[in-house]
């Protein structure tokens, strides 16, 4: 069998004859595009005609018989019967011949115009590889003899021509993409069937999101808002052997003049990188507007420097988001949960508008639903609480702790409020290893206190230490009635799902309602 570089060699000898590129329609209801180029070999006088051949093989029922053979009278019978446009993209009739060089068997006067591009060397870059043999023959009155070049979707074939002999079959080396050589499908049909439809009338964004955060994204698709829900995007994550990050957004002409929003998580730094990445690389998919939902901003605790020499990653973060490119409809909207605090808002720039929201609406409706929601009373564990969410409990009675230094310890006393025989729930950002709620618990227990809960937004629990408020525990912390929390934190929602005293408030209406533009 002969190799794809055997006919490069051939096909790039000294030659003459014409380029000749048109479109007909062979047997069996085989549409194609031709590429015709005659040589003739150095020091042999031997014309050769190598011919590459796509084409597309159309239902029987739809099919025209078509006689093919090589001369010039029959090719412009042949052309003159084409009536659709095939996939090399020649309109109708369309010709287009292009003189390479042109020969004379008997003289061999050559033309001096040189062979720009071998037919091989535009095989080669359109993505095929050989599957079959080519033969040359040669006649005395300088008869011309063909390889011919098929695109074909079955590789190892071997064809012959009328005159018996064997021809060259390319196959396209991708895979069941649209597109030669590309092993991913990149084609409208990729996307969820509400995505092909591009109804511009949608007011929900098409959500990508982390794979962490892939329970949330389907309960935020799930809300129907107004009638109408978010759909969900795709990407492949992947990585490469060396463990870098080998992204691909499925079908970025589907989300062309949509909404676009991607649900982030950056519970880890090993992490952030890859989404980074599709967080710059989406708005430039020439979307309508792009949206970041970030539920947790993981570096809102070191926002302030204390003394020289500290850095405030809270800012690095917030420069890194504000670096995201614009979309069509302007500059990135970012949607957060309960900063750590407001001031953080003046560390982003000018490129990007954040949002800040609460989780604290979720814990009103929860907690009116308690058969003792009379008796509920809500504790801060220090005064930055305090200030951070007495705005939303108005109206509801206050308690408030305050951490003070007894010796090298640090101890929780309590600054205002009474918690004695009421339901106390204690009201926080965030939740690391848990010790100050712990210690707040035995505090307002010993002041007499019928029930003590808790509320976080973000629940961190790094070495997963929030088993230390489950009653096998045994490490304090099973003095809770209950621990409300949200799905900001998707590893530790998913770990603590059906323990006792987790319960778990999911941020996925608020999102699809913030989505609802």
């Amino acid at each position: 069998m002969a190799s794809l570089g055997s006919l490069a060699g051939l096909a790039a000898v000294p030659a003459t004859g014409g380029l000749r590129l048109s479109r007909m329609r062979g047997t069996n209801g085989v549409r194609s595009a031709h590429v015709r180029a005659t040589h003739v070999a150095a020091g042999q006088g031997i014309p050769i005609e190598t011919t590459a051949r796509w084409s597309k093989r159309r239902r029987a029922g739809l099919a025209r018989k078509a006689i093919v053979d090589r001369s010039a009278e029959a090719a412009e019978e042949l052309d003159a019967m084409n009536a659709e446009k095939s996939e090399m993209g020649f309109e109708k009739s369309e010709v287009i011949d292009i003189d390479v060089m042109s020969v004379d068997s008997k003289t061999t006067r050559v033309d001096t115009t040189p062979i720009q591009k071998p037919v091989s060397v535009l095989a080669t870059e359109a993505g095929l590889v050989v599957d079959a043999v080519s033969t040359a023959t040669s006649s005395a009155n300088g008869a011309q003899s063909s390889s011919k070049l098929r695109k074909s979707s079955s590789a190892g074939s071997t064809s012959k021509n009328a005159s018996g002999a064997k021809y060259l079959s390319f196959r396209q080396t991708g895979g069941s993409g649209g597109l030669l050589g590309c092993d991913r499908d990149v084609r409208s049909a990729a996307l969820p069937g509400a995505l092909q439809r591009l109804d511009k009338s949608n007011k929900y964004p098409v959500l990508f999101f982390a794979p962490e955060m892939k329970d949330l994204a389907k309960k935020i698709a799930a809300e129907d808002i107004a009638g109408s829900a978010v759909e969900l995007g795709d990407i492949d994550w992947r990585k490469f052997p060396d463990g870098f990050p080998d992204l691909f957004v499925n079908d970025a002409y589907g989300v062309r003049d949509r909404h676009v929003a991607f649900l982030a998580s950056f519970h880890s730094p090993e992490v952030i990188f890859e989404q980074i990445s599709i967080i710059y690389s989406l708005p430039k998919m020439f979307v309508a507007s792009f949206t970041l939902i970030l539920p947790f901003f993981p570096t809102g605790t070191s926002e302030r420097v204390e003394r020289e020499g500290e850095i405030a990653t809270a800012v690095t973060l917030a420069r890194i988001l504000s670096n995201i490119p614009p979309s069509r409809g302007g500059p990135c909207s970012t949607l957060i949960f309960d900063i750590h605090a407001l001031q953080e808002r003046f560390y982003f720039g000018d490129n990007i508008l954040p949002c800040f929201e609460s989780g604290i609406p979720l814990l009103l409706n929860r907690l009116a639903e308690c058969e003792d929601a009379d008796n509920i009373v809500i504790a801060y564990p220090d005064e930055g609480a305090r200030k951070r969410f007495h705005v939303f409990f108005k109206g509801m009675e206050e308690v408030v702790c305050t951490k003070v230094r007894d010796g090298g310890k640090r101890l929780v006393k309590l600054k205002e409020g009474e918690p004695a025989g009421r339901h106390v729930v204690i009201v926080d950002d965030l939740v690391q290893s848990g010790g100050t709620l712990i210690e707040c618990q035995k505090l307002l227990s010993k002041l007499g206190a019928l029930k003590v809960s808790a509320y976080v937004t973000h629940g961190v629990f790094p070495g997963n230490s929030w088993k230390r408020f489950t009653a096998s525990s045994g490490a304090g912390g099973q003095g809770f009635t209950k621990f409300f929390l949200t799905d900001s934190c998707p590893q530790t929602a998913k770990a603590v799902a059906g323990t006792e005293p987790f319960e778990i408030l999911s941020l996925s209406r608020p999102i699809a309602e913030a989505l609802h533009v």
